[in-house]
């Protein structure tokens, strides 16, 4: 009987620590955001360990949330969806079935997953683009890109790349009736990067005669050099992405070289001759005073040069377009930024919501102080939380007055 009572309470300990996390005051249904935030340190935990015994790679392992979340393309008496390809890249696209006056917008989008997990036919996904393409009549391009530890930058950049080059020409257009003067790229989190990466490199393209109407980059990642931020400091244990999570994708996405992300994670991996790159993510000046939260802002400390030169990704602007300078982020198309207060790249998102309209770019900065990372995803079954619903809407609504 006192061996039963023992497990039992072990098992109680240990159910409490996965389940009980922190949650900010502001947060609506806390405990299903505690229940969410246990199984995905669950899974975390799992996948370390598979990767430690040599089992797996850990992002290989945490893939398995995508496998189980996969959903085959299913067309409705809204959307017809199917899985094809566009320039050799895998896409899943909706067409919305419904008539339309004349030509329809167009949303790209880019799924996260920090570049290495992720997929277009995620459930999470698979909702929000048919609702998209449902509620603004609009066509619809999920993009599969490749992703890493497979693949590392810059191919997810450039196959998200192609797909866009590919679609902005006059013909596909044309062929899915498409008005080119309505087009859009979107993403979240990793895709959030890649459709402003895209989005820069449009304009520098000469190849490429249609431009974009709009840029939606929902809770993005946009910056490699300052992995000390405040939101990084505040927000290092929060829900669903904590800094050393944010670090592993970051530094997985160059290399699984662990020298990388153990620099990256004591924020020592940029070398002195790169120090000029630091004032377009200096946070002093690009941050307002309520997102400071009394951290005062000291001078970065340098790595050595050997790391830049064997992964330069980390410092290129395709993966992280913070790194732009002023002049190329003149001419960028209306731009949408949506960040969340309990979120390691809340100020990411911020500095460059501040950026663009100091060089006239025309941005919608919203800013959810009641959220946190991934909070859209959660619109769904057992996991849907309120909170997804409101910001999902918000970006629906956002497209729906400005494409």
């Amino acid at each position: 009987m006192g061996a039963k009572l023992l497990c039992l309470f072990l098992i109680s300990v240990l159910v409490a620590y996965y389940v009980y996390t922190p949650i900010p005051e502001d947060f609506e249904e806390p405990w299903k955001v505690m229940l969410i935030t246990a199984g995905f340190r669950a899974v975390g935990h799992l996948s370390e360990v598979a990767d430690q015994l040599g089992l797996m790679h850990y992002m290989e392992a945490l893939m398995l949330i995508t496998a189980a979340e996969y959903v085959a393309p299913t067309s409705d008496e809204n959307v017809t969806v199917t899985d094809t390809e566009f320039s050799n890249v895998a896409v899943r696209l909706y067409l919305p079935r419904k008539p339309s006056d004349g030509l329809r917008r167009a949303v790209v989008f880019f799924h996260g997953g920090g570049w290495c997990v992720g997929q277009a036919g995620m459930k999470s996904y698979d909702h929000l683009t048919r609702w998209t393409s449902s509620r603004l009549n609009a066509v619809v391009v999920s993009v599969n890109y490749r992703l890493a530890p497979k693949y590392r930058f810059p191919v997810q950049f450039e196959d998200v790349y192609s797909v866009t080059k590919f679609f902005l020409q006059s013909s596909v257009l044309s062929q899915y009736g498409v008005d080119p003067d309505r087009v859009c790229v979107a993403g979240d989190s990793a895709g959030g990067n890649l459709a402003a990466a895209v989005a820069q490199q449009l304009l520098e393209d000469s190849e490429v005669k249609t431009k974009l109407k709009a840029q939606a980059l929902l809770y993005p990642a946009l910056q490699t050099l300052d992995l000390n931020l405040p939101s990084y400091q505040d927000n290092e244990n929060k829900p669903i992405l904590p800094k050393s999570l944010m670090v592993k994708f970051w530094s997985e996405y160059f290399t699984s070289d662990s020298s990388l992300r153990e620099a990256m994670a004591s924020n020592r991996h940029v070398p002195v001759e790169s120090s000029h790159l630091f004032q377009f993510v200096n946070w002093s000046n690009l941050l307002p005073e309520e997102l400071k939260k009394g951290h005062v802002y000291t001078s970065p400390a340098y790595g050595s040069s050997e790391l830049a030169q064997k992964y330069p990704g980390f410092l290129d602007p395709r993966a992280a377009p913070l790194l732009a300078s002023d002049g190329q982020l003149r001419g960028l198309p209306l731009t949408y930024v949506l960040t969340c207060e309990h979120d390691v790249l809340r100020d990411d998102g911020v500095m460059y919501a501040r950026r663009l309209q100091a060089v006239g770019v025309p941005v919608t900065h919203d800013h959810a102080k009641d959220a946190f990372h991934g909070a859209m995803m959660f619109v769904l079954g057992p996991t849907e939380l309120a909170v997804g619903h409101r910001l999902l809407n918000r970006y629906i609504e956002w497209l729906n007055e400005n494409l």
